[in-house]
């Protein structure tokens, strides 16, 4: 429901594995790598040991995203497979042709048949088996005699367990030492440190479609990491809830604040909060996301053209109440500008530059205006950022003026999610390749927005489908 108002596409803290949203810091990245070398190469068993919500489901949908189309993946979910069970469970993924009532030993000698067959053509096969820490040690055992179906000089089948650190407590069970000396590599999912976490929750912005800087202030991402524990799933349930928790507020940052009503609003983090202040902040926590779901029902009444029938907050008491934000947050707002990610900007605390109209924005929208009838389609421009917000635009363009060309900024109107939506261009390039070049040479504060390139034909046509 929050989506429009931070200019977002999709949801960005989807706890559900989704391969396009794969975080390749903390880590995660030079793990993933290593086990498709593990697996391409042929290396018999290979161990991933994480916390619960560390990435590790994650990171078993990548492999099968990305591993080459000769290996074949099998995915074994079901922990509480019992050992006699295992080979049929197996030989139903691979989709082979058994009759009902074969034992274990028929199955066996139409899967080695098969793995042969397999490697005669080139291909593997390679089995993945989630939460192994819950398997019974025979059914681990009966898992690792399967790694004995080897030809004179290749395994034919990898087998790549997933687990929570429980998993290492049981392949120290001497019963179960053969299956820890057949493990040939060994993995771990560390928590993600600070500096990651924030990382972390702006790749997830853009990959949602966001433009503009860091939504979460620098004392919010230090909160949401400590209360996580670093754990991805837990940074999702956060990030989320903080997020609905400043959109009932009708503000564009997330502060502190939103974060320990998102805290008391999830199992995990209650304990970790003052128990003076544990009332307080559950009925803030309460009162935040309640106002959330009203809000957003009150934005899809007014999508769907019912605005009449919705109640409307003066622009005055909304400044009123962004002013009252401002007071309570002061020592936050004074370290981060409302621009957020551009910190570099704001720490200098540039005044407004001089020369500028009294409404910069409604100057710059009529210069764009103009330019974009004048330029040809082909022209390329590099899009900076966007927000919904009129105000904090305002201020990004004042800080964006006093680093770059005024001239050379434009904004246009277009929409996200159905909601009106300000994008912030600079610059007027012939062709993609001065535009890159430009782009090197951004401020870094800047480029760390991860602009993009958009031409002139593009914006039009955009823009057409909403006048």
């Amino acid at each position: 429901m929050y989506y429009a108002h931070f200019g977002l596409k999709e949801p960005p803290y989807k706890i559900t594995p989704n391969t396009e949203f794969f975080f390749s810091g903390g880590n995660r990245g030079a793990v993933l790598d290593a086990l498709t070398y593990a697996i391409t190469s042929g290396e018999g068993i290979v161990k991933v040991v994480g916390e619960v919500g560390s990435g590790k489901t994650m990171l078993c949908r990548m492999l099968q995203t990305l591993l080459p189309e000769k290996v074949e993946s099998v995915y074994l979910a079901n922990p509480s497979v019992a050992p006699e069970d295992v080979l049929h469970a197996i030989a139903f993924e691979l989709q082979l042709d058994l009759p009902p009532d074969a034992d274990r030993l028929r199955v066996m000698q139409v899967l080695h048949t098969y793995l042969l067959d397999r490697h005669a053509e080139g291909r593997q096969v390679v089995i993945f088996v989630e939460e192994a820490q819950g398997m019974p040690l025979a059914t681990l055992e009966e898992i690792r005699l399967l790694s004995n179906l080897e030809t004179r000089h290749d395994k034919l089948l990898q087998i790549v367990l997933f687990g929570q650190p429980e998993l290492n407590e049981n392949l120290n069970e001497t019963r179960i030492r053969q299956l820890r000396e057949r493990i040939t590599h060994s993995f771990n999912l560390g928590p993600l440190a600070e500096q990651d976490v924030a990382d972390y929750l702006i790749f997830r912005l853009r990959a949602a479609g966001y433009f503009g800087p860091h939504l979460f202030s620098k004392a919010a991402i230090r909160m949401i990491a400590k209360s996580s524990e670093g754990l991805v799933r837990r940074i999702n349930i956060l990030a989320d809830k903080a997020l609905l928790a400043a959109f009932s507020e009708n503000v564009h940052q997330v502060l502190p604040k939103h974060v320990k009503a998102a805290i008391r609003d999830s199992e995990f983090g209650a304990e970790q909060l003052d128990k003076g202040e544990a009332r307080k902040l559950y009925l803030v926590a309460a009162g935040i996301l309640v106002t959330g779901l009203t809000l957003g029902y009150l934005t899809h009444l007014w999508q769907s053209g019912i605005a009449e029938q919705v109640p409307v907050v003066a622009a005055g008491e909304a400044q009123e109440s962004l002013s009252m934000l401002a007071a309570e947050d002061s020592a936050e707002l004074e370290s981060q500008s409302v621009a957020g990610d551009a910190e570099a900007v704001s720490e200098e605390n540039t005044p407004p530059i001089s020369g500028v109209s009294a409404d910069i924005l409604e100057h710059r929208l009529n210069v764009t205006r103009q330019w974009l009838n004048q330029q040809p389609a082909s022209t390329v421009s590099i899009q900076l950022m966007g927000s919904v917000n009129y105000d904090q635009l305002r201020t990004q363009l004042e800080l964006l003026a006093s680093r770059v060309e005024l001239d050379n900024l434009y904004v246009y109107r277009t929409r996200v999610n159905n909601a009106p939506f300000l994008a912030v261009l600079y610059g007027s390039y012939q062709d993609r390749q001065q535009a890159h070049a430009a782009m090197r040479e951004l401020p870094e504060a800047f480029r760390s927005y991860r602009p993009q390139l958009r031409t002139v034909g593009g914006i039009l046509q955009e823009t057409k489908q909403f006048q």
